[in-house]
């Protein structure tokens, strides 16, 4: 794997949006004085933000921004505005080998898992599953949030122990046992739209991080289920499960007794592997988000509710 430049104070930052449009045209503004703050300088993509239906831009527009700032000398790493929908509409667009003979910084999460996992497979490129730029503001950027991304982008030494954002937090493992291997996956239902594609995932021997957000428990289920039967669970040497927001009933009362929980379903599905996994970091569409180098040795201790980066996904 192929790890890109660590992001230094001065570096030009190039921000596009391969998903969905910011939801205010000001978390943008924001956003880019934000990074400016912090010492760096902004490109903006072409299309950048622009509205079509559910996208931001054609296919042939958000995929040009990509391939820009990858070709470009004067951008040292890529930022997207935010997730949404649609990056896998793109895939077919992106040229790799310009990604290959430029590696930078890429980071993203939620529906940019499709492109993380294509340029993880077909690229051979550690990428970051972190925050899109839109929450980068005095409103929604949290301490927490700010450290880690920052710390996965500019440090060269390994980011450690992954902490909980407050220590009010439960982490339910689902098995005991430790697994040390690669880190692979995000959104789960990206995950399991990259089936029968080629940019497929791969988790033989991987540690596989899943999340999601307001996914009823029969859909989290439904998803696992295809995970299982395309033989991608029974294959990974670990699993470190986000907390996932929102994934409960649409009808849920916690007045009365509800049949199938979410745990429930993590249960029932990786209970059987018995191999170590655990349930409830802040890895996903929380307030409080850790930045993940994808492509990375990892190691999950479910006794100890220890998810560890053993490996930096940046070089000097």
């Amino acid at each position: 794997m192929q790890k890109p430049k660590k992001l230094e104070k001065g570096d030009r930052i190039g921000i596009i949006s391969p998903a969905t449009a910011t939801e205010k045209r000001s978390d943008l503004i924001r956003a880019v004085e934000t990074l400016e703050d912090w010492g760096y300088k902004v490109i903006l993509g072409k299309n950048l933000n622009k509205t079509r239906g559910l996208v931001a831009g054609t296919e042939e527009e958000r995929a040009a921004d990509f391939n820009d700032m990858f070709r470009r000398d004067d951008v040292d790493a890529v930022f997207v505005a935010q997730g949404g929908y649609g990056s896998a509409q793109i895939i077919n667009h992106v040229d790799f080998e310009a990604v290959k003979a430029s590696p930078k910084i890429f980071t993203g999460f939620s529906d940019i898992t499709s492109l993380h996992l294509a340029l993880n497979k077909l690229a051979g490129l550690v990428t970051f599953h972190g925050p899109g730029i839109s929450r980068f503001n005095s409103d929604e950027l949290t301490d927490y949030t700010k450290a880690s991304f920052l710390s996965a982008l500019t440090s060269e030494k390994p980011l450690g122990d992954i902490k909980k954002a407050s220590d009010k937090t439960w982490l339910n493992v689902i098995n005991p046992g430790s697994a040390e291997g690669e880190l692979i996956g995000g959104n789960l239902t990206l995950i399991c739209a990259s089936l029968g594609t080629p940019y497929e995932i791969e988790t033989k021997g991987k540690i596989l991080l899943i999340e999601d957000v307001d996914m009823e428990p029969w859909m989290m289920d439904h998803m696992l289920s295809h995970l299982r039967n395309a033989g991608k669970l029974d294959q990974a040497a670990g699993f470190i499960v986000g907390y996932c927001k929102n994934c409960v009933p649409y009808t849920a009362n916690p007045g009365y007794h509800v049949d199938m929980t979410l745990e429930d379903v993590l249960d029932y599905y990786l209970k059987p592997l018995k191999v170590p996994a655990f349930y409830g970091l802040p890895l996903g569409h929380t307030k409080d988000i850790a930045t993940l180098p994808l492509g990375v040795a990892v190691r999950v201790d479910a006794d100890e509710q220890r998810f560890r980066v053993l490996e930096s996904g940046i070089k000097s």
